[in-house]
């Protein structure tokens, strides 16, 4: 029987949680030299690189990130006994590693999120940002329990998972007031000649977007296009352009960033989907989002 080298594990994830080798053989209190063999010797060990030089820095390649969350869970697992032997109490939380596209408005997530956060059993949270493709990568070596995106997974996808549509909703149009005084007017008309915030061309939003203009025979002038949904609002908010957002999260636009409604359309739609690894959902903060999703965030009007 193989047995793995704990010792070996321990720097290894010491370097990974301090972000380096340096930091770690100070947090060990050891040499560099010592935690660069030692890592050096368990990726020997396993046949796989666990780090890849990034300029200066080292950075997790794919199987380091699966060994981390590995060593995650055995050290985690480890103070805990030792907890228990000295009676303390454990309180430890329920994992759940959530990935959200770039590209999915920060405020929906929030609000799909936020119930998993109301279990009974305490759940500790890790949210990761990035493009969807990057997200879904992650997924399939189960370095993500589920992925937020603004689309499911297309027939091309490398990985084999599901999606699951949590809810769809229209499109409303904010802009600072003074822009929004001239704009609101004989809406959707009065968005031809506004400068407009839009995501980017080939995006599934952009060409709904795009299509609705052409529907309407309206033809703004495209001020921005941003990949990153946030981006978006803050450039909105400050003056750049009318800019969309999911209907579902109007009022809180209007408190959070002080902007005014232009107009609303139903005719563009925006779907959010959780895509997991499981045809059936099990995981209790999956199963909290997806229920709390059509109950709560989608179900009623904002």
């Amino acid at each position: 029987m193989d047995w793995l080298n704990y010792h070996h594990l321990l720097y290894f994830w010491v370097a990974a949680r301090e972000g380096g080798v340096a930091r770690a053989s100070r947090k060990l209190h050891v040499t560099p030299s010592t935690v660069s063999l030692q890592i050096g010797a368990l990726e020997r060990e396993l046949g796989e690189k666990l780090f890849a030089r990034q300029g200066r820095s080292l950075v997790l390649t794919e199987v380091g990130r699966l060994a981390y969350r590995y060593a995650e869970e055995i050290f985690s697992t480890g103070q805990e006994l030792l907890d228990v032997l000295r009676g303390r109490p454990t309180g430890r939380p329920l994992r759940f590693v959530v990935g959200v596209s770039n590209v999915v408005t920060k405020l929906v997530a929030f609000r799909l999120i936020e119930p998993a956060l109301s279990l009974a059993e305490p759940v500790r949270l890790i949210c990761v940002e990035g493009k969807t493709e990057e997200l879904l990568a992650r997924l399939a070596v189960h370095g993500l329990d589920l992925v937020i995106a603004h689309a499911p997974v297309g027939p091309g996808a490398m990985v084999r998972a599901y999606s699951h549509l949590l809810g769809e909703c229209g499109l409303t149009f904010f802009a600072p007031p003074r822009l929004a005084a001239r704009r609101a007017r004989r809406f959707p008309r009065s968005l031809d000649g506004a400068p407009l915030l839009v995501p980017p061309e080939g995006s599934t939003l952009r060409r709904a977007i795009d299509h609705w203009l052409g529907e309407v025979g309206v033809r703004p002038v495209i001020a921005g296009e941003f990949d990153d949904s946030a981006l978006l609002k803050v450039f909105g908010a400050a003056g750049a352009g009318v800019f969309p957002v999911p209907s579902v999260v109007e009022r809180d636009m209007r408190r959070q960033y002080r902007v005014r409604l232009v107009g609303r359309t139903d005719a563009v739609r925006e779907r959010f989907y959780a895509i997991s690894l499981e045809r059936r959902l099990r995981h209790p903060a999956v199963v909290a989002i997806s229920e709390a999703a059509r109950r709560k965030v989608f179900g009623e009007p904002s």
